[in-house]
């Protein structure tokens, strides 16, 4: 196996206006677990402090659609929990403090494996998606802690924004954009192409190809270029080469 198998679920954000919690990606969420006929999902909850907390509400939805979850706080031998897992689905909450938690863990590379080489299916949600990306340079969130290297899984070969937002034109405000903001990450050399997901957009990536799912858009930022929509159902392939 291989990245041909690379089996993965971005999402951007758990919670959209006018749906129920997970309940945008629900058709999603049981599309790629029946692929890989996972019954059972490790949840990974170090995005927040409440792990038992975040568990308890994860399990509610996920068991709604017929799959079990178990908490990887609560294995005794965590690595060995991923590499048993059948489907993995980590949350958001602070990316700093999550990414932090997988290298003390030392979980990155057995994540990395087991989604690109296994072809265990992945799912992330907010943080969760942003460390599925190269790096968490561009994450909305506070460093309220510092982890070893903003490296992360690289089960991508780009990054990703999520809860993108684009600029209200009636606001007053006068601090930066968050499209000036990644312009000012690609001001610095060699960074990835950005993939801003609005809140309802998400990534669905099967193998070699990748595309926009969801009930909104998703614009792309890459240096030197004009930024670009794509629309639910967009084939943007091209970012995974």
């Amino acid at each position: 196996m291989g990245l041909s198998n690379r089996n993965l679920l971005l999402i951007s954000s758990s919670m959209v206006h006018g749906y129920g919690y997970l309940d945008h990606a629900a058709d999603e969420l049981k599309a790629i677990l029946h692929s890989a006929v996972a019954k059972r999902v490790l949840f990974v909850p170090y995005a927040l402090r409440d792990h038992e907390g975040y568990a308890e509400k994860v399990r509610a939805p996920l068991k709604q659609l017929g799959f079990e979850v178990e908490s990887i706080h609560n294995a005794s031998d965590p690595v060995a929990a991923v590499k048993d897992a059948e489907a993995i689905f980590i949350g958001g909450g602070n990316t700093f403090r999550l990414l932090k938690t997988l290298y003390d863990m030392e979980l990155i590379e057995p994540i990395h494996c087991r989604a690109l080489q296994d072809g265990v299916p992945y799912i992330g949600s907010s943080a969760g998606t942003n460390v599925a990306t190269v790096n968490i340079c561009t994450t909305n969130d506070m460093p309220i802690i510092y982890p070893p290297s903003f490296a992360a899984l690289n089960l991508v070969p780009f990054n990703i924004n999520p809860h993108y937002v684009d600029p209200d034109v009636k606001s007053t405000h006068k601090g930066e954009t968050r499209e000036e903001r990644l312009r000012q990450y690609h001001e610095e050399p060699g960074t990835p192409p950005v993939l801003g997901l609005r809140e309802g957009a998400m990534l669905r990536v099967q193998g070699d190809r990748a595309e926009i799912r969801g009930v909104a858009s998703a614009r792309l930022f890459r240096p030197n270029k004009d930024a670009e929509e794509y629309t639910p159902g967009s084939d943007v392939s091209f970012l995974l080469n």
